[in-house]
């Protein structure tokens, strides 16, 4: 009976770090699109890695990138967050986006810890089934 009380303490304590871990990177997406919503690239692109920092230069460029080839996330009418996995060492956050015309999307964030906090590393935009009739 002990044993059973040790092994459900020990994953009720590992359930808390990895709740706080999912919390922190939904706020981080979360303000990305926020700050996209205000057309605020300067803030989004904050919330970007290095790497893609690196890629884009400057805020205008990743905003145009955004616009032009993210616009549901530029502009959604709807956001859930769905599952956190692991794939091949590396955290994604699965998203699904409802655009301002009703079309959902399933987007897959790739998220790295780093020093100064979680960081938006790479965006998939996953094949999504069509709708039910």
């Amino acid at each position: 009976m002990r044993q059973l009380l040790f092994i459900l303490a020990c994953c009720v304590g590992l359930v808390g770090p990895a709740q706080a871990q999912s919390d922190e990177i939904k706020a981080v997406i979360g303000n990305q699109i926020e700050a996209f919503l205000a057309d605020d690239f300067a803030t989004a692109f904050t919330f970007a890695s290095p790497m893609i920092r690196e890629i884009f230069r400057t805020p205008e460029n990743f905003g145009s990138m955004v616009r032009n080839g993210y616009p549901m996330v530029w502009r959604p009418a709807e956001i859930r967050y769905l599952g956190l996995e692991e794939r091949e060492g590396t955290l994604w956050q699965l998203v699904r986006v409802t655009d301002r015309q009703g079309l959902a999307h399933v987007l897959a964030y790739q998220m790295v810890n780093l020093e100064s906090g979680w960081k938006i590393n790479a965006v998939q935009v996953l094949e999504t089934p069509p709708p039910s009739v």
